[in-house]
């Protein structure tokens, strides 16, 4: 649960919905996909570039970091609420990760270090964690932060009344501590894996302003209070939340004076704010990444970053719908779709084919699970044994019902919509017919996943760097605003995650991951589909960047404008 703030959003032991995942990398085109291409083109907005609006960064500036200027950052989808431990979603959590701060978190190496934890003991069985407390540190109120406020949170995390995804991690514990002002404890009945990075910023609350109160109707849900490096100025519904740097933060005053999250529904819209100056940073499409970007000017004035994410995008099901109780008919969705022409067409190859829920080249990563390559043959055999027979308007239908069904995204990620489009035309082709509906980010959310109001979806986790994926497959954690949302069920999976996070032995949990991941190829409560690489512009006047395995975000309070070329004065 960790958030090293790099992948918009919370990334420990815990995933996050993102309404916006990206990815590359070049790729040819067949004649046999041409339909295909000249769909998705038509649906890409493609626009050219307008003429340089912003000052072109000179390479005679002295890079000398100074205080001042503003970060503008465009993003498709809006955050519920700036509680933590309330929100699953990317935008919720990026804005958040910018006010809260946790005991640990990631560094660059992906090593755990201090964040308001100074240090810590952990005891030889891994069963007991003392945490020592920073002192002298004080939320922006100016009321000093001590072990109280980690109790305060901990208690409302776990709470029956808190509805949060996140409290399973921190149900382990048998005993929570205060053992002085500056010291805090938890000792665990079993030992668990993720235990000491569970301890990031979903936990840490300021006791003075919520005690005795409904957590769910606090005004902090859209005006939060935090010590972290910026605090929120103000929030504008569907237009923008500005916050504005904290001077007083304990790791040192941020060089960027001012944090602008725009919210732009539309990334072609978005990417013209870009070219205007209305706009720093967005996650780029891969059309824009390959095609839009290459221009002198764009070289000129930014500076574009592609790293592998810690995430999947995939195709989910519910699972207590009459059509996809059948494992075989999930199997032969799999069949039926080229997952290949997915990455190709969609991502211009900036990915990778996806197999399961964890990335490729990490160690919980099984590369020899069952594969479903693009068999439409199979398909039609295995609806058949299902009981699908072909109708008369060239519809599968069983007990006089046809094989029709609605696929639901989110509005703005135009990588879901084309993809979605993809499916639905090679489902087509072996009698299956897909609808589309698109829906503003937080109602897909709020209205229709939560309130589990779907046939079928194609999202994406962002998943956390320890492979404990106990929220989203145990079968335990289907209620409301839980994260098995699509209803799995599957005892064996239950007993591999449970072994998985109740030993410190990597081989061991490696063991139970492999097995699983063999479990959910052949259940395929969703069908994997690719693994984005990260697609990020950034104006070049922004120093200090330096990318990571966890992103380049991390460091984001050392970013800086030289003097010289600063654009917006921030009265302080």
């Amino acid at each position: 649960m960790i958030n090293p703030r790099p992948l918009t959003g919370l990334s420990g032991t815990v995933p996050i919905i993102s309404a916006f995942l990206y990815n590359n990398c070049m790729f040819q085109l067949f004649s046999k996909r041409l339909f295909l291409i000249l769909l998705i083109l038509a649906l890409s907005s493609c626009k050219r570039e307008t003429a340089p609006a912003v000052q072109t960064a000179s390479q005679n500036v002295p890079l000398v970091p100074a205080y001042g200027d503003a970060l503008i950052v465009g993003s498709i989808a809006e955050p519920s609420n700036l509680i933590p431990m309330l929100a699953s979603d990317a935008p919720s959590q990026d804005v958040a990760g910018l006010v809260y701060n946790g005991l640990v978190k990631y560094d660059t190496d992906l090593s755990v270090i201090g964040d308001l934890a100074q240090s810590w003991d952990i005891s030889k069985d891994g069963l007991v964690i003392t945490f020592h407390l920073r002192k002298g540190v004080k939320w922006t109120d100016g009321v000093e932060f001590t072990a109280d406020d980690v109790m305060f949170g901990y208690q409302t995390i776990i709470s029956d009344k808190t509805p949060t995804a996140y409290s399973e991690d921190f149900k382990q514990v048998k005993k929570a501590e205060v053992l002085d002002k500056y010291t805090f404890r938890v000792t665990y009945e079993k030992p668990y894996a993720p235990a000491l990075t569970s301890w990031g910023n979903l936990v840490v609350l300021p006791k003075h302003l919520l005690e005795g109160k409904d957590i769910t109707k606090s005004p902090l849900t859209r005006d939060p209070m935090g010590m972290g490096p910026y605090k929120l100025t103000k929030w504008v519904s569907g237009q923008e939340l500005v916050l504005d740097s904290n001077h007083d933060y304990f790791e040192g005053r941020p060089y960027i004076d001012r944090y602008v999250y725009r919210v732009i529904p539309d990334s072609a819209t978005m990417f013209l704010e870009l070219q205007t100056g209305g706009v720093d940073m967005m996650g780029l499409t891969p059309l824009q990444y390959i095609k839009q970007t290459n221009s002198q000017y764009f070289k000129d004035n930014f500076n574009k970053y592609r790293y592998p994410s810690f995430s999947y995008t995939y195709l989910g099901f519910n699972l207590k719908h009459p059509f996809f109780k059948d494992r075989r008919v999930r199997q032969a969705i799999a069949y039926a779709i080229d997952k290949q022409e997915i990455l190709d067409v969609v991502l211009y190859g900036l990915g990778s084919v996806a197999t399961g829920p964890y990335v490729p080249n990490t160690w919980p990563y099984n590369p020899n699970v069952k594969e479903y390559e693009y068999n439409p043959a199979k398909a039609k055999e295995l609806l058949g044994e299902a009981g699908w027979k072909m109708g008369k308007d060239g519809v599968l239908e069983k007990d006089g019902r046809p094989f029709e069904f609605t696929i639901l995204t989110n509005l703005g990620n135009s990588l879901r919509m084309n993809t979605a489009t993809i499916i639905q035309w090679r489902l087509a082709k072996v009698g299956i017919k897909v609808h589309i509906r698109v829906l503003e980010f937080s109602t897909f959310i709020n209205e229709f996943i939560d309130k589990r109001r779907f046939e079928a979806v194609i999202l994406g986790w962002q998943i956390g760097l320890d492979p404990d994926q106990y929220d989203i497959w145990y079968s335990g954690k289907t209620k409301e605003k839980e994260l098995n949302f699509v209803s799995y069920s599957n005892p064996e999976v239950d007993a591999l995650l449970e072994k998985g996070r109740r030993t410190f032995d990597i081989n061991e949990r490696k063991k139970a991951y492999f097995r699983m991941q063999e479990i959910l190829a052949e259940d395929l409560p969703y069908i994997f589909l690719y693994v984005p690489d990260s697609l990020t512009i950034v104006s070049s006047r922004f120093k200090g960047i330096k990318v990571s395995p966890i992103g380049i975000t991390y460091n984001l309070p050392k970013w800086y404008v030289p003097k010289p070329l600063q654009r917006y004065h921030i009265e302080p």
